[in-house]
């Protein structure tokens, strides 16, 4: 989403621009040491916190893939994310799949998993959360909508898988552009997750900014700050043409529901 050569680079925009973190989503065939040392030494000299890191590959979303072959090159990836996540205590996402439905789930919403998926994903999910047990790091669980991954697609449904794993390094992402398709009402699916929740995606109903789609932000953060969120809210939508006008105004629109 942000124009530069270089993270350093798109974090001291990002900086000018009014934001204090930025998420990091690295093509893994360029991922590199220098890279690495790069993104450790990002907040130091910018100012700009990594929030979040994730490692990206035609590999993603294949953590429970039935193809043996591809399930673990995916895990393998995920692997070094975490461990980029624990060393710069940032938090990275998985979800159960991540993909285009096909056939689209049109007369079938909310899919539970057999008691053998759930619990193969459960002790997935605890093996991956071992990477960042004692770190300030998370590994989080995202809800996606139906017509991107065929199960967990409500907020209740993966808390269930959160309260089982009972780890201090799990948690909740919710991503709003997602929930605005899954939940009823989204504001009250944040309080149902109360401490739950650990980082925030922000997208419109449209998956434009902030304030472009029809959600009501006003109590989309009035939930936040009813179950006493603190962590950091991050933009993960277009930008809806030159970043260089759109994100400064929307961190500028974002600042009032934040300190409101």
């Amino acid at each position: 989403m942000v124009p530069g050569t270089s993270l350093t680079e798109k974090a001291e925009r990002l900086a000018t621009w009014g934001y204090e973190g930025i998420a990091v989503f690295w093509p893994l065939a360029e991922w590199s040491n220098d890279v690495r040392a790069e993104l450790v030494a990002l907040e130091n000299r910018t100012g700009v916190r990594p929030v979040e890191f994730v490692l990206q590959d035609a590999v993603y979303g294949h953590a429970m893939s039935q193809d043996g072959d591809l399930r673990e090159r995916c895990r393998a990836m995920y692997r070094q994310s975490a461990e980029v996540c624990a060393e710069i205590g940032a938090v990275m996402e998985i979800e159960y799949e991540y993909g285009a439905q096909d056939p689209l789930p049109l007369f079938d919403p909310y899919r539970q998993l057999s008691p053998a998926d759930h619990d193969a994903f459960v002790q997935y999910y605890s093996e991956i959360l071992q990477v960042v047990n004692g770190s300030d790091a998370r590994v989080l669980l995202e809800p996606i909508n139906r017509y991107e991954c065929g199960y967990l697609n409500s907020v209740r449904d993966n808390l269930r898988i959160i309260d089982e794993v009972a780890h201090p390094n799990a948690g909740l992402l919710p991503d709003l552009f997602h929930m605005s398709i899954e939940e009823a009402d989204p504001a009250a699916a944040l309080r149902e997750a109360g401490d739950r929740v650990v980082h925030v995606h922000l997208g419109d109903s449209n998956r434009l900014l902030p304030g472009h789609g029809h959600l009501d932000w006003a109590a989309i953060f009035a939930a936040l700050h009813d179950i006493g969120y603190a962590g950091h809210v991050n933009l993960e939508c277009s930008t809806e043409g030159d970043a260089a006008i759109s994100l400064p105004a929307t961190a500028s629109r974002l600042k009032p529901l934040i300190d409101a």
